[in-house]
């Protein structure tokens, strides 16, 4: 089964806004999941960042129960190691996630890790190309 890494884009939009990446999220959960999804502490903490930020201004109730969702659908770990291939730090965090759950993808919307394509044979991919990928 692969091990996935979805960047903090590809949460919200599937908590905002559904379609693709709300798909994903939910073939991560539950007895027939498809996937093993990862995520860690760091991507949480961005998560809320993201969600309470000026642009979305989600309530604290609606952080609290999407951060349920993705605990739910997570296997949340601890990296432990501190990686800068990225000027962004939070780019690097999704690394760091990826490399310490030995994951096959990131599943990604960002420019700059989808331009990095595969980091320690970590490939990284749209939304649309892994769901595509699980249908095959």
């Amino acid at each position: 089964m692969n091990k996935v890494v979805f960047d903090t884009n590809v949460y919200v939009s599937a908590l905002g806004f559904g379609g693709t990446p709300d798909q994903l999220l939910e073939m991560a959960t539950g007895p027939g999941r498809q996937f093993i999804l990862y995520a860690s502490t760091d991507i949480l903490k961005e998560i809320m960042k993201v969600l309470g930020s000026e642009k979305f201004q989600f309530s604290v109730e609606v952080i609290a129960d999407a951060i349920s969702v993705i605990d739910d659908a997570a296997d949340i770990i601890n990296p432990g190691i501190r990686l800068k291939v990225f000027k962004h730090g939070p780019d690097n965090r999704i690394l760091e996630c990826a490399v310490k759950a030995k994951a096959d993808y990131i599943v990604s919307g960002d420019k700059h890790l989808r331009a990095l394509k595969e980091y320690k044979g970590i490939r990284s991919i749209t939304p649309a190309k892994f769901l595509k990928l699980l249908e095959k």
